[in-house]
């Protein structure tokens, strides 16, 4: 039991720093002053292994420490970070954790994208006034233009390359003893025929669709 605690421990320290270099490496602007950075989905594939907790210990770990090193957005983009990553990691997570199959992922990460966009869509009305120092009806115009077409981009782009980098993690984990062997089948209970290409299938083609709207905001493609 012990040696699974610091095995444990030592993943979760291996995810935390792998989310943080992520972020460091690939932060891309969309619109605005957003930019997309992928650690949500590293955060998510922790919650998906070791449950919804490690989600949250890794979020408030990489948003403090980000907060101290690379943000400049201070603490109030710390806290956005924080809501942010919790309200898709951490529901996709909850909801895997009862429904421990392939269906149960899908259902998560769309639940994760719906309820990040609605937590996003209310904080930005309050908290982004103060950031930006811009009137509130300004940033409340702001929602539907700007706030709401990101959000949901950053949650398509988030629950794609979850359920394309999943499987690979946590069987490179399994194999380095650091994830307990339930985790790598978690999908047994579906049909393997068809189940595994549909789910690349849909989630490239997710990917590939984000992606175009992602080069279409940030200009690099116009109209």
């Amino acid at each position: 039991m012990k040696n699974e605690k610091v095995r444990m421990l030592v993943a979760l320290a291996m995810l935390a720093a792998l989310a943080y270099v992520v972020m460091v490496l690939i932060r891309i602007p969309v619109v605005s002053f957003l930019k997309y950075e992928p650690k949500d989905v590293i955060i998510t594939i922790a919650g998906f292994i070791y449950g919804p907790l490690a989600s949250f210990l890794i979020s408030l770990t990489v948003s403090l420490v980000e907060m101290l090193t690379v943000s400049e957005t201070g603490p109030i983009g710390a806290v956005m970070n924080l809501i942010s990553t919790c309200a898709f990691a951490c529901t996709a997570a909850v909801i895997y954790k009862k429904i421990h199959r392939l269906k149960g992922a899908v259902i998560g990460l769309v639940a994760g994208v719906l309820v990040m966009i609605a937590a996003m869509m209310l904080w930005n009305y309050f908290l982004t006034p103060i950031y930006m120092g811009y009137p509130r009806e300004a940033v409340a115009a702001m929602l539907p233009t700007v706030f709401l077409p990101f959000n949901a981009l950053k949650g398509g782009l988030n629950a794609a390359i979850t359920m394309l980098l999943y499987k690979p993690v946590v069987i490179t984990l399994r194999r380095a003893h650091l994830a307990p062997a339930t985790a790598a089948e978690a999908h047994s209970g579906e049909k393997k025929t068809g189940t595994t290409v549909g789910v690349i299938v849909v989630s490239a083609a997710v990917l590939i669709t984000c992606v175009i709207f992602v080069l279409i905001l940030s200009g690099v493609i116009k109209g």
